[in-house]
């Protein structure tokens, strides 16, 4: 009989160190941007620290799936940290004497960002030798509670920090990294691929990860249309509704209802998760996602209400996050071993990669059409998206278990041919740090 995971001591490590990182991370995140408009007054070159790590992270992405899959995934990790470690001291140190130029912020975000693209691969991988599978959709909720509860208490005490003195909320990161490079090292649990040697940026291991997920019909159509799809719409669903709402930066308390209703959403639907087994019903809960998106877009271009929009954004929010877990779970558990940090990095690209457009494009369509064309262009996105998810026999049939051998070496030059039998169901469970809105894996 599996440990509870109350009893799993390297899960509850694994948990304590992302609950220190995270909420170290949230604060410098929030601490940067404001250091760079306190030091300069320019708003361009707060806003480059976010596009810089953005660009780095998407750039290093599958990389970093590669690296996962090389090395030991507990050691991989402590090198992460220790590398965050130092960048963080040298940006505390800078900013402690009233000396931090543009240079060593910008390459504190990039390194930042390279080092989350090998990192969250490798904590993947770890995490599913640390958990059994029939106990992975639990896990999954748990981390996505604690991601969700750090995000909304995170910006709050960075900024109460920072308004103290501008060093202090690096300082609690650096106290938040440390604090996680202990509790890995406190890890019992190793976990090695076993990889051939090769090189690392060779196409054939870039694309190892997309090339599993393309080959899996399940898997292939839920990311392509719930996490590209869905995100891309979602954001330029929920950037539209801050402008509405906002009265056009004429007043932040709508706005700032709906990004709380928002986290709040987030952080009740993966509380609720483990309550509904999610990886039983992701098929069904990605669907209620998908139109409940589209109601609440027709919906938005009717309200003047900030407390409704906000109330059917956490809706939505509530019913991604359930479904991401169920998927999620599903994606770790039907990925081979020897390749988890490259699906893991893939699937997180293909999810990543629009992000930054949403925004962009619901702004352009806010200025040129005015709002309720907006939400009705938008709506239409998401109804496609609904309709493809509702009526896909992929998405019926599920994902298996890709039958392999349980000791044969990963060939890295042959493609990955796996079985997917008519009907199968999808198998339980994964371990998401993140998700921003539907679709989010």
């Amino acid at each position: 009989m599996a440990t509870p995971l109350r009893s799993n001591r390297d899960f509850r490590l694994l948990w304590l160190s992302g609950l220190f990182a995270v909420l170290g991370s949230q604060m410098g995140a929030l601490a940067l941007p404001l250091l760079i408009l306190k030091t300069t007054g320019s708003a361009v070159q707060a806003g480059a620290v976010g596009t810089v790590s953005v660009c780095a992270l998407l750039v290093t992405m599958l990389p970093g799936g590669v690296m996962a899959d090389r090395v030991e995934r507990r050691r991989l990790m402590r090198l992460c940290d220790a590398g965050s470690l130092a960048a963080i001291t040298a940006l505390t140190v800078a900013v402690w004497y009233g000396h931090a130029p543009m240079v060593l912020v910008l390459l504190v975000a990039t390194s930042g960002a390279v080092l989350s693209s090998v990192y969250a691969p490798a904590a993947f991988g770890l995490i599913r030798a640390v958990v059994p599978p029939d106990q992975m959709g639990t896990a999954t909720a748990r981390l996505q509670a604690r991601t969700a509860t750090v995000k909304m208490a995170g910006p709050l005490v960075g900024g109460a920090l920072f308004g103290i003195h501008e060093a202090l909320p690096f300082a609690a990161q650096f106290l938040g990294l440390l604090l996680s490079t202990i509790c890995i090292a406190l890890v019992r649990t190793r976990s090695e691929a076993r990889t051939r040697a090769g090189s690392v940026l060779s196409r054939r291991e870039l694309t190892a990860g997309l090339t599993f997920l393309w080959q899996l019909p399940y898997l292939r159509t839920v990311l392509l249309v719930f996490g590209l799809g869905m995100n891309f719409a979602f954001g330029a669903l929920t950037f539209t509704a801050l402008a509405v709402f906002s009265d056009n930066g004429t007043s932040g308390l709508g706005s700032g209802f709906v990004i709380t209703c928002v986290s709040a959403g987030s952080l009740a639907g993966a509380l609720l998760a483990p309550r509904i087994s999610p990886d039983r019903h992701a098929r069904a809960l990605i669907i209620a996602t998908c139109w409940s998106c589209v109601l609440t877009a027709g919906a938005l271009s009717w309200l003047s209400s900030a407390l409704l929009a906000g109330v059917l954004c956490a809706l939505c929010m509530c019913l991604s996050m359930t479904a991401s877990i169920g998927f999620l779970s599903t994606l770790l558990i039907v990925t081979p071993e020897d390749r988890i940090g490259r699906v893991q990095s893939a699937a997180g690209f293909l999810s990543s990669v629009v992000q930054p457009f949403g925004p962009l494009a619901g702004g352009a369509l806010l200025t040129l059409l005015g709002t309720r064309s907006a939400f009705g262009i938008i709506g239409g996105v998401l109804a496609v998206s609904a309709v493809i998810v509702t009526l896909a026999p992929s998405v019926r049939s599920g994902a298996a278990v890709p039958e392999q051998e349980p000791d044969a070496p990963f060939e890295p030059d042959v493609p990955f041919e796996p079985a997917v039998p008519e009907g199968a169901r999808p198998a339980p469970a994964r371990t998401a740090h993140d998700a921003a809105g539907p679709g989010a894996l």
